[in-house]
């Protein structure tokens, strides 16, 4: 189970002194007592581990992102660093190319012509890559396939 695979980890960051890693894996760890807590479990399923483990990416990329307009290169390293840790526990995204791949498929069995059929095809795009692409990725490719071309 992932939750034991972050768990011995954890064990190994802090017996190898590694500060970084033994600390995110911590707060991660720690996210996923809650949502254990909350759903009235010993422990959560890898499907609930992983989408606790995403929600954690999820937030390092958003810090990044605000540390960087705030001119704090120091801090949006650390929290690169720690993202990096994060990704090994969760399976590998499809490339934009796949997605490309999927959406293009969509819409032509969809029949999807512009902007305004845009719900309609994430809905069915979101539920082909579920877990496996980035929801903003495949948000601006849909967007990008169906605005016509000037």
């Amino acid at each position: 189970m992932l939750e034991d695979r972050i768990l011995n980890d954890y064990k190994q960051a802090m017996k190898g002194k590694d500060e970084l890693k033994a600390s995110t894996l911590s707060f991660l760890r720690a996210a996923m007592q809650n949502a254990a807590i909350d759903k009235k479990k010993d422990k959560l399923d890898d499907a609930d581990a992983v989408a606790i483990v995403k929600k954690q990416i999820k937030q390092r990329q958003e810090s990044i992102e605000q540390f960087q307009k705030g001119n704090r290169a120091d801090l949006a390293d650390k929290e690169a660093r720690e993202l990096e840790i994060l990704k090994a526990y969760v399976p590998p995204e499809l490339s934009a190319d796949a997605v490309k791949k999927i959406i293009d498929e969509v819409v032509a069995a969809s029949g999807a012509a512009g902007p305004r059929e845009m719900g309609k095809v994430m809905k069915e795009v979101m539920a082909k890559v579920a877990g496996k692409a980035d929801g903003k990725l495949v948000s601006d490719l849909v967007k990008e396939r169906l605005t016509p071309r000037t």
